[in-house]
């Protein structure tokens, strides 16, 4: 188990718990990359290290002084020796049976990489409003590891478990990706001649940002990445990911043209505005009254944030990443 974190304090516990509770027949281990972090994080991790001094499920750590999630990944697969690697993040939750069941779909559909669904959860209304957004389709579009759907092959997944062979194959991850790292290694994979499964069977739990600016952040980040990837690789753009920047272009015309030129041009953010409105109807099904009111935000906070991160992404940072271009290594 490979684990990059950074102030995570809030759920690395629990998140490593239900690594540790895993009914595989197997040893486990579980190590954690640390980054710089400034609250309790290194304290926590440093009770679990003691707690599992012995047994055949341990926890340990290594160093990541960068902070970035792929230096991350890449010091805890040189510290770690088991023959199946499964990435989880210090804020995830595997469910039960997590690794049994991907070591099996390793074995029976010859992958390289297997994953699942990224399933959102909130603890209070603004996270679970979150929540529904990042699993409804007008939130995430189509994107299986979001929403569901059949067992097959795919271009990435969430997460992910791999054959160690394989990571170390590739050289591990590109650490120019700060973001969607996870992306550029699964298209190595894949240019190699690997196979990469999505199984619904396959779920990991995740607790969303606790506010709307470090959700805006996240989205931001999100969508400056997806068009380093679009860059790097111009094959992998299609309309799912246009239409986040397309609708901040649409809201801040009709916006600007509103104020200046006619109130008719309002009919573009105003449609958006209702768009969202309804589609948050059917995504708040089930939740409390405070978290259906507060999806429509949810859904603009991850729309206009990753639409603007990818319209201002810069030229120079997909040149940097292009630069450090990794040719995929076939078997």
């Amino acid at each position: 188990m490979i684990m990059p974190v950074l102030n995570e304090e809030r759920y690395l516990r629990t998140s490593v718990r239900h690594i540790l509770e895993q009914d595989y027949a197997g040893e486990l281990e579980v190590v954690i990359a640390l980054g710089p972090s400034t609250d309790d994080t290194d304290r926590i991790a440093a009770e679990l290290v003691a707690e599992t001094a012995t047994g055949s499920r341990r926890v340990q750590t290594v160093p990541n002084p960068t902070g970035r999630t792929p230096a991350g990944l890449n010091a805890a697969i040189k510290a770690s020796r088991h023959p199946v690697v499964v990435r989880v993040d210090g804020h995830g939750m595997l469910s039960p049976g997590y690794i049994t069941t991907a070591v099996r779909l390793l074995h029976e559909t010859g992958a390289a990489n297997v994953g699942g669904i990224m399933h959102a959860e909130g603890e209070n209304d603004w996270e679970r409003a979150v929540a529904a957004a990042m699993t409804s389709r007008i939130g995430v579009g189509n994107a299986a590891f979001h929403t569901g759907g059949s067992a097959g092959e795919a271009e990435t997944v969430y997460l992910g478990v791999f054959r160690r062979e394989v990571l170390e194959q590739q050289g591990g991850y590109n650490e120019e990706f700060i973001r969607a790292q996870d992306w550029e290694l699964n298209y190595r994979i894949r240019s190699a001649g690997g196979r990469i499964w999505f199984s619904p069977e396959l779920l990991v739990s995740y607790r969303p940002r606790p506010s709307v600016a470090a959700l805006a952040k996240q989205y931001r980040n999100y969508g400056r990445w997806r068009h380093v990837v679009a860059r790097y690789h111009a094959g992998s753009i299609n309309l799912r990911y246009l239409a986040p920047p397309a609708a901040v272009l649409a809201v801040g015309a009709g916006l600007v043209a509103g104020a200046v030129f006619s109130p008719w041009a309002l009919v573009l953010p105003g449609g958006y505005l209702a768009a969202i409105t309804a589609g948050s109807l059917p995504a708040g099904r089930g939740l409390p009254v405070g978290a259906r009111v507060r999806i429509p935000v949810a859904l603009a906070t991850m729309h206009m944030s990753w639409g603007w991160g990818y319209l201002t992404s810069p030229r120079k940072l997909a040149r940097t990443v292009i630069a450090s271009r990794r040719e995929p290594v076939a078997g």
